[in-house]
């Protein structure tokens, strides 16, 4: 059976309660710190333990921290998830290193190894689709939907096949579980095609340019991945080198789709399945990126775009954001028709094709792939972002250890012997998710941040575009 939703006026009742709770406690300020410090995280982790500095030849202890102090003995840590279902929280930390991530590739930065000559490169913004499984209700740019209704954005019927009973949904999932091994295809026949292209070996071409991309998947209604990407082309040692003479973007564009039309998967046949050969769908869109805000797509957009699909799933179909476990498990969820029929085809298919763990990605509709990728001369790395959110907070904790112990009249941190100096640490798991009262404290501190984050970006696209004025000025 389906939980059913608890009404918002008794959700907050009981939030309020629990808050009033905590209040009674007397540690509610700290309490609010904590979670301000997760970024008002919706689930987050719960550790207990102690962390010790002590001096190792006469065995003082130097400091000492345990949770024992902390509000409910607990503390607290963000969960990291990216999925925007699971903690929105955690999903715009992840959505904003993807921005920086994406952007630094187009526009450069020196901080994240990118220089900004790299504007000067080649780049394009590509679009590759998935194949027609069967017509689905739709909103044409003209005339109407194949059944004849102009349906209204946003309506249920978009995407759900006009004939269920005709629609191939063993190829659809197949297809999504091998887009991985599709995608890795095509940067092959890229490679290829860009070297015959600009008449050159492929060792030759790899003497004189290199192809970069970052990418992230996205989910049609219809239940079918496909990728958004950004692709440069680079000198022979990648964003620090200008790229050849011949290397275009109309190079680039002819490439890119000589390239999905050759790209494909054989797929052997099982059961009553025959073989198939997986390709890329014939809508294909290149886009060329313009920098400072201009040409046919600004970097910023570009960069905006990949990072609002990385942080989601499949969240248009209506799916499940989790795991199913055993196929049973379908009947306590209230999931459109279309999407469960395409569950239930990975189901059906995962003993034909054990190999590829279709049950286990069946709440992925088959999808089994990273949502966002890039190649390693692309930009900076997601860990290499989260390194240096890290290393701050480190630097901000070094900094309060410091003073604490320059105001006890002990040795000043930087004059400690590393060999002298014993750190004793122990952690626990115990437990994770906030109460009602905590859940509301943190959702009012993570729309207080985004909001915060919200008007800096603003004033930071504001400045970047005025600078890219004065520079064409100029």
């Amino acid at each position: 059976m389906t939980r059913t939703p608890m009404p918002p006026d008794t959700a907050d009742r009981l939030a309020l309660a629990d808050l009033a709770r905590l209040a009674s406690r007397g540690d509610l300020p700290k309490l609010t710190e904590q979670i301000r410090r997760t970024g008002g995280c919706a689930n987050p982790i719960h550790l207990q333990g102690f962390r010790t500095l002590t001096h190792a030849p006469t065995g003082a202890v130097w400091h000492r921290y345990s949770t024992e102090h902390e509000p409910g003995r607990r503390l607290k840590v963000a969960c990291g998830n990216r999925r925007a279902s699971r903690c929105l929280s955690c999903a715009r930390t992840y959505s904003a290193d993807t921005y920086h991530l994406i952007r630094a590739g187009l526009a450069g930065d020196d901080s994240k190894g990118v220089p900004a000559t790299v504007r000067q490169h080649p780049r394009v913004f590509a679009t590759l689709t998935a194949p027609s499984f069967g017509p689905v209700h739709n909103r044409p740019d003209k005339g109407v939907c194949r059944c004849g209704t102009v349906h209204p954005a946003g309506a249920p019927v978009l995407g759900t096949p006009l004939d269920p009973d005709a629609y191939d949904y063993a190829h659809a999932v197949l297809w999504n579980n091998h887009a991985p091994d599709l995608w890795r295809r095509f940067t092959v026949y890229l490679f290829r095609t860009l070297a015959k292209m600009a008449g050159l070996t492929q060792r030759d071409f790899k003497e004189q340019a290199k192809v970069s991309f970052g990418k992230v998947a996205e989910y049609q209604r219809r239940g079918a991945v496909h990728f958004h990407a950004v692709i440069r082309l680079d000198g022979p040692d990648g964003p620090d080198t200008p790229p050849p003479p011949w290397a275009t973007v109309a190079l680039l564009d002819n490439a890119i789709r000589a390239a999905v039309r050759r790209a494909n998967v054989p797929l052997r046949g099982s059961g009553a399945h025959p073989a198939r050969v997986l390709q890329w769908g014939r809508q294909v869109d290149v886009r060329p990126i313009g920098g400072f805000g201009t040409g046919p797509i600004s970097e910023q957009a570009v960069a905006s775009y990949v990072a609002k699909y990385a942080t989601k799933s499949a969240e248009t179909t209506e799916t499940v954001d989790r795991r199913i476990l055993e196929r049973h498990e379908l009947d306590r969820h209230q999931l459109p028709d279309h999407t469960r029929h395409l569950i239930e085809a990975c189901w059906d298919l995962d003993a034909l094709y054990p190999e590829r763990l279709l049950a286990h990605w069946s709440h992925m509709l088959g999808f089994r792939g990273h949502f966002s990728s890039k190649s390693p001369s692309y930009s900076t790395t997601l860990g290499a972002l989260r390194q240096v959110r890290a290393d701050y907070r480190a630097e901000q904790a070094r900094t309060d250890l410091r003073e604490r112990l320059l105001a006890a009249g002990l040795p000043d941190l930087d004059d400690l012997d590393d060999a002298e100096t014993l750190v004793i640490a122990h952690w626990t798991f115990a437990g994770a998710g906030n109460s009602p009262g905590e859940s509301m404290l943190a959702a009012s501190i993570a729309a207080e941040l985004h909001e915060r984050r919200t008007t800096d970006r603003q004033e930071l696209n504001a400045q970047l575009a005025r600078e890219g004025e004065e520079l064409a000025w100029l």
